[in-house]
């Protein structure tokens, strides 16, 4: 019996979830395994669970078992319980947009929830009321990592999830920081969420950060692009081209048109952008244009406007190389 219970055996189902249903009995349960040849001494493992009922309890879930396997070794995995699992990355720099759209490929729950009814979800800021009474919507707050959750995961158990991670970013001593610099909490989100989408360079995002407050330092406006797609994004409009009209548009995002900062934020931030908006370089620097020699996503920056110019015409004929 010792010799049956433990010596691994051979099936033909490695890789194949089996799902072993909620009520069954535990000899019900091996009567499946049976069945599958994942378990090829019942009468045994019976006895042994007849002998050991502290063990003979089983859970329901689903299982995927290695061949060879021993009797031993599959009731210890049913013992502990599985669910089959499905993993989400959510990229640094997302809208809420990109991520409504892959929660709904990825985990469209039993309702089979549409990306617009998931990004509804995104508009309830109960989850965050204790930390942003201003956000009018979830922007910002779901943070960029890569998750696991069970297969049939409720796309509100993934939103609230992804809210719980950022708090957990989020330090506690970051609040008298922000502070200190004249900034709430919502400021500090939106300033490092045009971080984020500016430079993916972490060693010159504090002086990407310096740009920004000197810009609204001296009232002039940011200028940054990134928020001009967004609006498209909100609009649905979106088609990966920045259009004149987009830049021309009159709205509160557009941060060439207005003076100061959008809203809120434009996308989901790192931790490496929120340290930058904490921790602004102190320069005196108003532009930035990327470094086209580099060619590693870096830039040049810059205190005044000749020099300014002098760099935008070189990556404008880098440009106009690479378009050709």
């Amino acid at each position: 019996m010792y010799r049956s219970l433990h010596i691994p055996v051979f099936h033909n189902h490695t890789g194949e979830y089996i799902t072993i249903e909620r009520g069954l009995s535990s000899y019900r349960i091996l009567e499946l395994l049976e069945d599958y040849g994942i378990i090829q001494a019942p009468l045994a493992t019976k006895i042994y669970l007849k002998l050991n009922k502290e063990n003979a309890d089983l859970e329901a879930g689903d299982y995927q078992f290695p061949s060879p396997i021993s009797p031993i070794e599959v009731l210890t995995q049913l013992r502990n319980g599985k669910k089959r699992t499905n993993t989400i990355t959510i990229p640094e720099g997302w809208t809420r947009f990109e991520i409504a759209a892959r929660i709904a490929n990825k985990f469209p729950g039993k309702e089979k929830l549409s990306e617009k009814e998931i990004l509804e979800m995104m508009d309830d800021v109960s989850l965050i009321q204790d930390i942003d009474s201003l956000a009018t919507n979830l922007e910002g707050f779901l943070y960029p990592t890569t998750y696991q959750f069970e297969f049939d995961a409720h796309p509100k158990e993934i939103i609230a999830k992804m809210v719980q991670q950022f708090k957990s970013v989020w330090q506690p001593e970051w609040d008298s920081v922000a502070s200190e610099l004249g900034k709430s909490k919502h400021q500090i989100l939106t300033i490092a969420s045009l971080i984020e989408n500016e430079s993916k360079i972490d060693s010159e995002r504090n002086l990407v950060a310096s740009v920004i407050y000197n810009r609204l330092d001296q009232g002039i406006p940011l200028g940054i692009d990134a928020t001009n797609v967004y609006i498209a994004k909100l609009l649905g409009r979106w088609d990966g081209i920045i259009h004149k009209s987009d830049l021309e548009i009159e709205h509160p995002y557009n941060t060439r048109k207005i003076s100061g900062l959008p809203p809120g934020p434009i996308c989901s931030m790192s931790r490496s952008a929120i340290e930058a908006a904490l921790n602004p370089a102190k320069t005196n620097y108003i532009y930035y244009v990327l470094n086209v020699e580099a060619g590693d996503g870096s830039h040049h920056f810059y205190d005044n406007a000749a020099d300014f110019i002098r760099g935008k015409m070189e990556y404008q004929r880098w440009l106009s190389n690479e378009r050709k």
